[in-house]
Formats: structure tokens, sequence, C-alpha cells
């Protein structure tokens, strides 16, 4: 039993292995250097791909060690790649931007290479999340709430007289 406990964790660490390594070489430049080797900048993601108008995307990319410059035309402001091996952006949508497919540009400071990445503007006003328990309740609401907790008084009220009458008399 012990044996095939420890063949069992032997295989699923052997799995994790194997199974990491290809992550791990797709992260290079095609010139073998890591994510700030000033190759240029290469694995530009965004989230989400679809954003409606007014809403913000984060723009992600590898090989500007140093920073870069995020940038699409009359889509949003440019915005600043911040310095590492993979460097994040938060860019906000214009509320003007024309619905469709479009496609912004990555640069780094330390490189003259310039990559794109396409993404899809959605017309219409982002979901205002967050707002649903700022709503107050209604007449009918708050009618029902105060009968509720009245009802709660009066029943707790009339345990609490019939749990000490018996204690009187017995005095």
């Amino acid at each position: 039993m012990r044996v095939l406990r420890a063949l069992t964790v032997t295989a699923a660490a052997c799995a994790a292995i194997g199974l990491s390594v290809p992550f791990a070489s797709a992260n290079q430049n095609p010139g073998g250097q890591g994510g700030n080797g000033g190759g240029g900048p290469s694995n530009i993601s965004v989230n989400p791909y679809s954003v409606h108008q007014g809403s913000t995307m984060q723009v992600s990319a590898s090989g500007c060690g140093h920073g870069g410059t995020v940038t699409s035309h009359g889509n949003f402001p440019p915005a600043n790649l911040s310095a590492g091996s993979i460097g994040f952006a938060n860019v906000r949508i214009f509320n003007h931007a024309s619905p469709g497919h479009h496609t912004l540009s990555v640069r780094c400071n330390d490189s003259s290479l310039v990559a794109t990445h396409r993404f899809t503007i959605l017309e219409g006003n982002p979901s205002q999340g967050g707002i649903g328990g700022s709503f107050g309740p209604s007449t009918a609401e708050t009618a029902i709430g105060a009968g509720l907790v009245g009802t709660a008084a009066l029943g707790a009220g009339a345990h609490v007289v019939r749990r000490r009458r018996p204690l009187r008399s017995r005095a």
C-alpha cells in the first residue's frame, strides 16, 4: 500500500513538472532572451478582449523591461506600460469610440520595435456594477418590515410575561 502511494505521488510530481515546461519556454523571445531582453514587445494580451465604450481594459506585454507606451488612436489616450518582465497598463476606452474591431500598439521605451494586438469595442455603456445594494427599500417593503419587527416584539414580550407569572405565584 505504501509503495502504491509513493508511486502515485511521484507520478503526480513528474506530471506537474512536465506540464510546466511548455509554459516556461513559451515566455521567451525568439532571440532566446527572457521577458526583459530589450528585443521589443511580445506576448501582448488584453483583458477583456471585448470592451464597452467608457469601460477599462488591461493590456499586458512581455519584453519591455524599462516600460513602454500603449496607444490606439481615437480609442483611448496613450498609457504607460509598467516596467518589469511583464508590463501592465490600464486604459479607459473613450465614451465616443466607434464600435468594432480595433488595433492597439505597444512600443517599449528601450526599443524602436512596435507590436500590435486587436480588440473589440462594444456599443453602449458598461454595466453599473456595485449599485444593487445602494437602492433603498420601497414604501411597501418598509411597511412589511416594520410590521414584522412589531409582531416579533409583541411575541417576545408575551413570552417574557408568561415566563415570569409562574415565578410570582410560587413566592
